[in-house]
């Protein structure tokens, strides 16, 4: 069985207070997602490594960082070096994969493969196993707040039958337009994770839209359970996982 999770996307936070953003979801989310974009893959600028040592010091949560960036062979183990739990390269960008996983993998951490919505899953078959997770864009990447492209749910789909006949131990993402009206129809296509930013940081209480993201997956998705117990929460100044106390 496996697990409905749900990734805060940080780029939907409030940038002044990234750490009491971090805080209001802790203990409800499993992961924070951390979109690392450097003007070239895409048009937007947003967390360096020294944003994410910071933000790995505020929170228990791990961290989630997706490379949106022209050379994630040179950055990728760095940001595992930062504290990231789990680095995420893009298969557009990416040069040597097979490398690139190996460092992320020798600084500690998982690792994904994100595609965009009009690269084919198929053409990365054979190196499917070397991932942890398979990140599908529900957007084109770039900006937070699109609309959630439905023509990539038939993508969806294929992909879960894919990960299930091989038997891969491979985490089903998707990022973008992910929300009350949307996550239903990425659980009933085969989705694990689910990344939201606006539903999540633009609503009154981010932790309780987090449970109400995974409520609402795990109602049409019955393969899906339950996370286990998260972390307690805890408040600024206290030690992040792994810290001295």
């Amino acid at each position: 069985m496996a697990t409905a999770q749900i990734y805060p996307s940080m780029l939907a936070a409030d940038f002044g207070r990234l750490a009491d953003a971090a805080l209001a979801v802790e203990g409800r989310a499993d992961w924070l997602h951390v979109d690392v974009m450097d003007y070239h893959f895409v048009p937007n600028l947003a967390f360096s490594p020294d944003a994410v040592t910071a933000l790995r010091s505020t929170t228990q949560t791990p961290l989630d960082c997706h490379l949106m960036i022209e050379d994630p062979d040179r950055w990728a183990a760095d940001y595992a070096e930062r504290g990231a739990a789990n680095v995420t390269i893009h298969a557009e960008a990416v040069s040597d994969l097979r490398r690139t996983t190996a460092a992320i993998r020798a600084a500690g951490a998982r690792t994904g493969l994100a595609v965009k919505p009009n690269t084919p899953v198929e053409r990365y078959l054979d190196d499917l196993h070397r991932f942890d997770l398979l990140l599908l864009m529900t957007i084109e990447p770039g900006f937070g707040g699109q609309k959630f492209m439905t023509e990539v749910l038939p993508k969806i789909e294929a992909a879960r039958r894919l990960i299930d006949d091989r038997g891969l131990d491979l985490w089903l993402q998707i990022d973008g337009g992910v929300n009350e009206n949307t996550v239903e129809q990425a659980a009933a296509a085969g989705v694990d994770v689910f990344v939201a930013g606006t539903a999540v940081f633009g609503a009154d209480d981010p932790g309780e839209a987090v449970e109400k993201l995974r409520a609402q997956a795990l109602r049409v998705a019955p393969r899906l359970t339950p996370p286990a117990s998260p972390p307690a929460s805890r408040s600024v100044g206290d030690p992040a996982v792994g810290d001295p106390a």
